[in-house]
């Protein structure tokens, strides 16, 4: 976009996670010196020549806001009056409206009576700008800023080289033709603010973006899922199992032994090595790693590390963590494919390397491939590219390799029971005991916990909200490892109950089929919430939901998998 540029000044440089985000940060024409207002200033020209309709308004679809930082990286906000009373604050500010054909105002345009032209777009090319300091007590360090505001408003300036901020609104008929030349002010004032810390200055950002309530709500809503689970798990383990044992071990012969049914008889089965081992090993060799991954990255937030001040932390420090976490993937996946019998350990671990990462990079590679032909700002440079794919196989990969050496050189898991050289046939099962309709069942009390957060996650990468309440996402992250156990372990217990042996895929996909209602919801969010117009940002938008999805996938199919208490009921009930 053609907008005013600083002249003279050098372009920031972005961190690993901003460059990712596809945030760019660019110097910006507004003169600010402390105590120094500035009442009305004029910075540039905008010029655009005929036809204007289709680009124009292309770009003032397309652009809603943008988002700059002044002094100590404190974002510029846009405060409004919304519903009750209430007052919203929102990073960053529109840069034009649209009233359309049947003169119903969209976006920003609601805020003005004056904007009542049908189909027409009215431009914000004035700011006043207030920046809130307060003086340092011991006057050494001077005064430090604790709010930066803004109200985009919009003047047809009759006298542009000398601004008096009045007059009717900006705007260019959809129909128009010709040329138009746009004249962007600003006006900048300065307060002293007594009352509010350097260290709480971000509080008026946070305390008006979305709904503490609606968060309490989400934690009792998982919370009471979690309490049912694990009801049904203890009467399970503590009535059920313990009667069968105690019955089992009251038999006086082996013919009384052979007229029990249910998962006593499957013992002989139950550690049969399952179909595609090799895969099933590296699935959860990558989702091992990416578990850990987002258990350290929530704790270092919830201790303040990774606070929306630190632009772009979050992500940097997942992807650091993901490369340094090979070591674990490798061995894991090792450790598994050995106690499935595999042998061929060469595959198992390339697999482990490059399977899932060389889908999210390939993933990945070609959205950026789309954003290039766009012309997009957000497309990642050609050196970052390379960097990556160095930490890729420079680091994690190696990493990798170790982790399955010491996985390899282990003994293999001793199984408490011997697997029986012929398999049990298995008897017909009913419609709930199927693989298919128990898979589908087991993730929607897991989906149940997080639904409520995942949209305010998805608000913060497709609509530039702030997403600050780390503390309840890694609460719910914690609910819904245990949701994913218990309720897999549940709908397992009823599977070796119908004898169905077959357990170790199932239980990954049970736990792993939630990432299937995220795709749901991420479809019903796109319908529902986002104005995307446009087949490349559609592609962009489900390119990038796949790769959340396949992360999210095995991250919940891995945490059921060790919880499993499958091989120590059968190790107690041959030590019976």
């Amino acid at each position: 976009f053609d907008f005013c540029q600083a002249e003279g000044k050098k372009r920031p440089s972005e961190n690993l996670g901003q460059v990712l985000f596809g945030e760019r940060i660019e110097p910006s024409p507004y003169r600010l010196t402390l105590e120094i207002s500035v009442v009305r200033g004029m910075y540039c020209w905008s010029q655009r020549k005929s036809p204007i309709p289709k680009q124009f308004s292309k770009e003032i679809c397309i652009f809603k806001r943008m988002i700059f930082q002044i002094v100590d990286n404190m974002p510029v906000t846009w405060c409004y009056d919304v519903e009750d009373g209430q007052r919203f604050c929102n990073p960053g500010f529109p840069i034009g409206c649209y009233i359309t054909e049947d003169g119903r105002p969209k976006d920003a345009c609601v805020i003005n009576s004056e904007f009542h032209e049908k189909d027409t777009f009215y431009i914000f090319n004035h700011v006043d700008i207030k920046i809130y300091y307060h003086i340092v007590e011991n006057g050494a360090l001077g005064a430090r800023l604790v709010a930066a505001k803004l109200e985009p408003k919009s003047y047809k300036h009759t006298h542009p080289e000398n601004p008096d901020c009045s007059g009717v609104p900006m705007d260019i008929s959809n129909k128009a033709n010709g040329e138009v030349k746009i004249a962007y002010t600003y006006s900048v004032t300065f307060h002293e603010e007594k009352k509010i810390r350097w260290a709480s200055r971000w509080d008026y950002i946070l305390e008006s973006m979305p709904h503490t309530h609606i968060q309490w709500f989400s934690i009792m809503n998982s919370l009471v899922i979690v309490l049912f689970l694990s009801g049904m798990v203890a009467m399970i383990m503590l009535r059920t199992l313990h009667k069968d044992i105690a019955r089992y071990n009251q038999m006086d012969s082996t013919e009384d032994a052979q007229e029990e049914f249910g998962w006593k008889l499957v013992h002989g089965d139950i550690f049969r090595p399952p179909r595609k081992g090799m895969l099933l090993s590296v699935f959860l060799g990558s989702g091992t790693q990416i578990l850990i991954m987002t258990f350290v990255t929530l704790f270092f937030a919830c201790l303040g590390f990774l606070s929306p001040a630190n632009r772009g932390a979050l992500m940097t420090c997942a992807v650091v963590l993901w490369v340094l976490l090979g070591t674990p993937a490798g061995y894991v996946a090792a450790r598994f494919y050995k106690s499935f019998g595999g042998e061929k350990w060469k595959t198992n671990v390339l697999l482990t390397s490059f399977l899932c990462p060389g889908i999210v990079f390939a993933d990945f590679f070609i959205m950026n491939l789309i954003l290039w032909g766009e012309g997009s700002s957000a497309a990642i440079p050609f050196g970052t590219l390379v960097a990556i794919l160095a930490l890729w196989f420079c680091i994690s990969v190696p990493l990798t390799f170790i982790g399955a050496y010491f996985g390899f050189k282990k003994n293999a898991i001793e199984h408490p029971v011997r697997t029986n050289q012929i398999p049990r046939q298995i008897p017909e099962q009913s419609f709930y005991t199927k693989p298919l309709p128990g898979i589908i069942m087991g993730g929607i009390l897991p989906f149940g916990c997080i639904f409520i957060q995942l949209f305010f996650i998805l608000n913060s990468i497709w609509s530039h909200q702030m997403y600050y309440m780390f503390g309840f996402l890694f609460l719910v992250f914690i609910i819904l490892v245990i949701t994913c156990s218990e309720a897999t372990i549940l709908l397992c217990y009823f599977h070796l109950c119908a004898e169905d042996y077959h357990w170790q895929w199932r239980s990954f996909l049970t736990s792993g089929f939630t990432a299937v209602y995220f795709l749901i919801y991420a479809i019903h969010y796109f319908f529902s919430k986002l104005q995307i117009t446009g087949t490349a940002s559609t592609i962009l938008y489900f390119g990038y939901t796949m790769i959340m999805v396949l992360i999210f996938f095995l991250f919940t199919g891995k945490c059921i998998y060790p919880c499993l208490n499958v091989e120590s009921n059968f190790s107690f009930v041959q030590e019976n």
